[in-house]
Formats: structure tokens, C-alpha cells, sequence
């Protein structure tokens, strides 16, 4: 059973290969995503990786790990403070930070930092209900 303070974290990769699969999918074909030479003339001086696919770990986290099944998105917001960049290790981390009692809903920090650096790339926060009870 969940209690508040209870975290979670995953590291992951978003490869080049898979920013183009996500934009072939969403159509956002957005050079600075996809074309290293155009992207060496911003100030990332390499290709980004999408703000939405990069917080897509979240998603995947608590669906299928924390709270896992049964989740139910109810609300999220994002700070996207740094870019994420293709092929670099980064890691995800959840804390469930309050809980609606008798409403099956939880709040959690929703954070994404770089593996090399340990700076957050996007903050954020959730509401999840969930089918059976969080606490």
C-alpha cells in the first residue's frame, strides 16, 4: 500500500531513432528535433528530443509501475527547464506527495533529470486517481 514520501525512479535513453518514430507519429517534424546540421545553428547545438516525448516516461511509470495498474490521469502540468537530448542517460523520479482521502486520488512530483549532470530537465505534477485505494 502506498503512503505519501513513497518515490519511485527509472533511468531510460530516448535514442535519434526513436525521435524520428515519435515524429513520423505526431507529424511534428520540427527540425530542430530531427536535422543536426540546423540544430548546430541554435543554442542546443545538437538535435532535441520532443518536450511531450520526452515526459512520456511518466506516463509509462504510472500506468504500469507507480501507482501502476488501474491509474487514471487526471491532471498534469510541466516545467520543461533544460532540453532533453537524444541519446544521452537520464532518469525519471515520482514522489506521491498528498493524498484526497476517499477519492482513490494522489498528488506526485513528476521529474525528469539528467543521469550526468543530476539537474532536473522538466518538473512537474500529477493528479492520478486510481481504481482501488492509494493510501
Amino acid at each position: 500500500m502506498m503512503k505519501v514520501g513513497d518515490q519511485y525512479q527509472e533511468d531510460f535513453v530516448i535514442t535519434q531513432e526513436m525521435v524520428n518514430q515519435f515524429a513520423e507519429l505526431s507529424g511534428d517534424k520540427n527540425p530542430i528535433h530531427l536535422d543536426a546540421a540546423y540544430a548546430a545553428q541554435t543554442p542546443f547545438k545538437q538535435p532535441i528530443v520532443h518536450g511531450i516525448f520526452s515526459v512520456s516516461i511518466i506516463s509509462k511509470i504510472m500506468g504500469t509501475q507507480f501507482p501502476g495498474a488501474g491509474s487514471i490521469y487526471i491532471d498534469q502540468q510541466f516545467q520543461f527547464k533544460r532540453p532533453v537530448f537524444p541519446d544521452k542517460e537520464y532518469y525519471a523520479k515520482i514522489e506521491l506527495i498528498s493524498v484526497e482521502e476517499g477519492k482513490h486520488k494522489g498528488v506526485f512530483t513528476t521529474r525528469v533529470y539528467s543521469k550526468d549532470r543530476n539537474k532536473i530537465a522538466v518538473d512537474g505534477q500529477a493528479t492520478v486517481m486510481h481504481t482501488e485505494k492509494l493510501p
